[in-house]
């Protein structure tokens, strides 16, 4: 079984699967806070590999990955810092990327990279299930889950393939647009989960706009797992001892409890 399959095998557990980029605000803060959102309840952690393009993301996380690449955070730098990440923590640790960057450093190799330095799966916003045949034949290779996203919008269509095609878990956006905090999450949340449940029996995990622990809570009864970043990434912002951001990742396991 899989670190991630692991995960989802625990019985009433919902995963808590914060976002961080990597390198923002430095690379320091990126391996202190890892470790410390594990300590507190996180079950996986979603790294971000900065790129001068997240079309997939809102002014928060975009302007991380902006500063990171500024101070030089580069593919190869994550995968060193995911290296050593995997000498502290035991849980899973998935790449988010755009597929420029893994185009770029070779689908074979990035993922072959993936593997060595214990990465267990890949989120790639930009790359459609339609296209995505040579990656996903280089991630089995490597035994690294290829996780892909499905929205609102989605037809019936596009959930059976998605659902045939995802492995590690299904990343539900919540809505249509991009990435950040929001005030409420949409009506319509509830539903659109149910839609896709018919569909498959894989986890299912909802990101995009969830930025409190009632909203979290409100994930967590139709979902398997609730992915957070934006909020967080405004929580690492000159908080050199994370106090602030690992309160919030306690009252959000608390809430998912």
């Amino acid at each position: 079984m899989s670190r991630i399959a692991s995960v989802f095998a625990r019985a009433s557990h919902t995963a808590l699967i914060p976002y961080i980029t990597v390198g923002y605000p430095n690379v320091e803060t990126t391996l202190k806070a890892v470790p410390l959102f594990a300590s507190n309840g996180c079950d996986i952690i979603e790294l971000g590999i900065p790129f001068s393009d997240p079309l997939a993301d809102g002014a928060t996380i975009q302007r991380a990955s902006y500063e990171a690449l500024r101070q030089g955070v580069t593919p190869k730098a994550c995968f060193e810092v995911a290296q050593e990440l995997r000498r502290r923590v035991e849980i899973p640790l998935v790449f988010m990327t755009y597929y420029n960057p893994v185009l770029k450093f070779g689908l074979e190799q990035f993922c072959s990279k993936c593997a060595e330095v214990g990465i267990d799966g890949l989120i790639i916003p930009d790359l459609p299930p339609e296209e995505g045949q040579e990656l996903e034949k280089s991630t089995r290779r490597h035994g690294l889950d290829l996780i892909y996203l499905l929205s609102p919008a989605s037809t019936e269509e596009r959930i059976k393939l998605v659902a045939g095609k995802s492995s590690g878990f299904i990343y539900l956006v919540s809505l249509t647009g991009v990435t950040g905090a929001r005030d409420k999450l949409p009506q319509e949340l509830e539903g659109f989960v149910a839609r896709v449940r018919k569909r498959t029996e894989k986890p299912l995990c909802v990101g995009f706009g969830v930025s409190t622990p009632e909203q979290a809570r409100r994930v967590a009864r139709v979902a398997d797992g609730v992915i957070v970043g934006s909020r967080i990434i405004q929580l690492l912002d000159g908080d050199k001892l994370l106090e602030n951001a690992c309160s919030f990742v306690k009252c959000l396991r608390e809430a998912l409890s």
